[in-house]
């Protein structure tokens, strides 16, 4: 396997896991500072929801179509 035979499907993983890490901590941040004026569903947490679906979907992704060494 050459270099340039990496899945687009593996960067698309890597960039969803990212995302999911980032929102993730924004939402657990929120959480314990909670800001002045929330939006209507505060409550919903809707950053920890999405984020986690992001990171869970990333890291399906960067397994599923990982680079692997062949000899």
């Amino acid at each position: 396997m050459r270099a340039w035979d990496i899945s687009i499907w593996f960067f698309i993983g890597v960039a969803l896991l990212v995302n999911g890490i980032l929102i993730t901590g924004a939402g657990v941040w929120e959480i314990f500072h909670p800001p002045e004026n929330p939006v209507v569903l505060f409550q919903l947490h809707a950053s920890i929801w999405w984020g986690a679906a992001l990171l869970i979907f990333g890291l399906i992704y960067c397994i599923r179509f990982a680079p692997r060494r062949h000899s």
